[in-house]
């Protein structure tokens, strides 16, 4: 009776506390983005979120062959632009912008998992589980935004897999920089920026890059073509026109590779989300908020993408 009362209460079906226990993650090694704006609450509903996605992550491996993880050990770098450009060439990407960053993760075998509303003040978070990384994004926030946080929880995983003594501070001014770097290269924002360096300028090289006007200003800022003083001058001019709070004109979110693939490959089973959720002893809502924006409304195939997904026999 009590445990009926206990699922009710929860919105879980009452099979979900009869099966396997769910495998933990280590906390110790995990990367929160805003860590000291976020309380304990919310951390532990993120974590929770997390461990859900394990649980998911292993019933979608039992069926497809998803992308091996293939990233750097990077902790032995001090310098986060430098790590972000030896990531850059190990992925062969030279200085070239990024078209999908989400893809990009994807592609070299980073599981992507949404985090839903009860945890919308948690930015982003990875970790590394059973030598796999792992990463959750909020998409409740721009999608230049969102890109920004994906680079940044990069950073996470190539430099900080076992923690770091610098403590959590210093680590997130590191991740800062690997994502500023990573995705706007130093060279080619020195060839491709105009000077001088204004409002106008900041704002057409969003279309380039695809992270915020402020993302922009604080990188051409950080490379010497904007001094402190226009920078901060021109911080007060974008949150004047709203830069700050959203991004204006901003750029279409991107959404998964390998999650559009699945569920379209499931589909032509007959495989629902539902069923999925029904399998994992789950409600579908919780199964939802995992890949919610990840992908599109109708699941179909993308025969552009080439992230190499099959089926395990």
């Amino acid at each position: 009776m009590t445990l009926a009362k206990l699922a009710r209460a929860l919105d879980f079906p009452i099979e979900f506390f009869f099966a396997s226990d769910i495998q933990e993650i280590d906390t110790g090694s995990v990367s929160f983005r805003s860590f000291s704006k976020m309380s304990a609450r919310e951390r532990d509903a993120a974590l929770a979120a997390g461990m859900l996605g394990l649980q998911l992550n292993t019933w979608i491996e039992r069926r497809f062959g998803l992308p091996e993880p293939n990233l750097l050990d990077l902790e032995y770098e001090s310098d986060p632009e430098a790590a972000a450009h030896y990531l850059r060439q190990f992925w062969g990407l030279g200085e070239k912008p990024i078209g999908n960053m989400l893809g990009l993760l994807e592609t070299h075998g980073v599981r992507v998992f949404s985090l839903s509303e009860n945890t919308a003040a948690v930015n982003a978070f990875s970790f590394w589980q059973d030598q796999k990384p792992f990463m959750f994004l909020n998409n409740f926030k721009t999608a230049e935004s969102s890109i920004f946080d994906t680079a940044h929880e990069l950073c996470h995983l190539v430099m900080h897999r076992h923690g770091d003594p610098k403590g959590p501070r210093m680590i997130e001014r590191e991740a800062n920089v690997f994502a500023s770097a990573f995705l706007m290269p130093a060279n080619d924002v020195k060839a491709r920026v105009p000077r001088p360096v204004t409002i106008d300028v900041v704002l057409r090289a969003k279309t380039r890059w695809r992270v915020s006007a402020m993302a922009i200003a604080h990188r051409v800022n950080r490379l010497g073509l904007l001094s402190d003083w226009n920078y901060k001058s021109m911080c007060v001019e974008l949150t004047r026109r709203g830069y700050r709070a959203s991004e204006p004109g901003g750029i279409e979110r991107e959404t998964s590779i390998v999650w559009r693939k699945v569920l379209s490959e499931l589909w032509s089973d007959r495989v629902t989300k539902a069923h999925i959720a029904q399998e994992l002893c789950l409600p579908l809502d919780e199964l939802e908020g995992l890949i919610w924006n990840l992908t599109s409304t109708a699941a179909r195939p993308d025969r552009q993408a080439g992230t190499a997904l099959r089926a395990v026999s």
